[in-house]
């Protein structure tokens, strides 16, 4: 068992709490709602963590390692890994893999008592859906910072406009790291059924210790896909505060447009240490994947990146965007693409 000192979580400075003084015309006018709050900073939750190291290398015996990466193929070409994402998501797309017996959760993982335990984010997306973010989407010129970063960029979403200001203003960042208005990011919550839920111990970096924090997921009989599920949701970044959601770290927007057409399918955890020659082993677990884009201002990833500073696990790890895995290939994907 071990205590976890979080990162505590950054003090606003005095220009700052200026800056939206003028932004909001206070001046004169102490009665102005201004749409803003001042919290004072919270303590960081502090105690032992139960949830750190669970994180599993072996699975099936001691000392296997069963869960480290492996190539996909083996050497006469032929598939060896399971179902892998991210992958194409476009409406009608299925892939290669048999999945005869493993199909993807299909409701809302709180109906099937699954809880978030992690959030993170990827450069651009892992996810194809054609049309909303593909080979075709735009976005700011910053391909120094993102070679500085060693951050591979997937797709893009279409909607980045360089004569709007809303995708162009900067935005003065208290708490994430490295991010950029006008950028596409892909956002997961991993849920798990074995995860510490509804104490403070429900957050965790890396996310597979919140994931297998208590007992209970097992290869055989195989209950990955049943007991673990990822939300995936994309956003383009605006300096615009008519775009806040106040709870991102919650999960998945769903309202209106946000979390209205979503693809089920079953895959694995993903990352720049996979391709499509190198596999996962953390598979299959359920995919819910939102398959549009959608707008949300900077400020809502700022309050995220600070309710993360405020957990008792240290989620600084998280607070700045991963590199995106190459595009699945249809061979490596399910064949059990559901639209629900």
């Amino acid at each position: 068992m071990s205590t976890t000192s979080a990162a505590a979580s950054a003090s606003g400075t005095c220009g700052a709490m200026r800056d939206v003084y003028k932004a909001s015309e206070c001046c004169g006018a102490p009665e102005k709602v201004t749409g803003f709050q001042v919290v004072p900073n919270q303590k960081v939750m502090t105690g032992t963590n139960v949830c750190a190291g669970k994180k599993p290398i072996d699975g099936h015996a001691k000392g296997d390692k069963y869960f480290n990466n492996i190539n996909c193929t083996l050497a006469d070409g032929v598939t060896q890994a399971l179902e892998q994402a991210g992958t194409n998501v476009t409406k009608g797309y299925t892939g290669l893999i048999d999945t005869t017996g493993r199909g993807p959760i299909t409701t809302p993982y709180w109906q099937a008592g699954l809880c978030p335990v992690n959030v993170h984010w990827h450069l651009g997306t892992e996810h194809l859906s054609v049309g909303e973010f593909d080979e075709d989407g735009k976005g700011p010129d910053d391909a120094h910072r993102r070679l500085a970063a060693n951050a591979r960029r997937g797709f893009r979403c279409k909607k980045y406009d360089s004569a709007d200001a809303k995708f162009t203003k900067k935005y003065n960042w208290q708490h994430c790291v490295g991010m950029h208005v006008g950028e596409t990011y892909e956002v997961h919550w991993p849920h798990s059924k074995n995860g510490a839920g509804g104490t403070p111990n429900q957050y965790q970096t890396p996310f597979y210790d919140g994931v297998f924090c208590l007992p209970g997921i097992t290869l055989n009989p195989l209950n990955t896909f049943t007991n673990i599920g990822v939300q995936s949701q994309v956003f383009t970044i605006v300096n615009d505060e008519s775009y806040f959601y106040p709870d991102l770290i919650r999960g998945m927007i769903v309202d209106g447009d946000y979390g209205a057409d979503i693809a089920k399918y079953t895959g694995s955890t993903t990352g720049t240490s996979r391709s499509n020659e190198i596999c996962s082993q953390y598979t299959p677990i359920t995919w819910q994947v939102d398959r549009k884009c959608h707008l949300i201002s900077a400020s809502t990833f700022d309050k995220m990146c600070a309710d993360m500073k405020n957990q008792r696990d240290d989620m600084s790890d998280d607070l700045y965007a991963h590199g995106s895995r190459e595009l699945v290939a249809t061979k490596f994907a399910a064949n059990n693409h559901q639209r629900l």
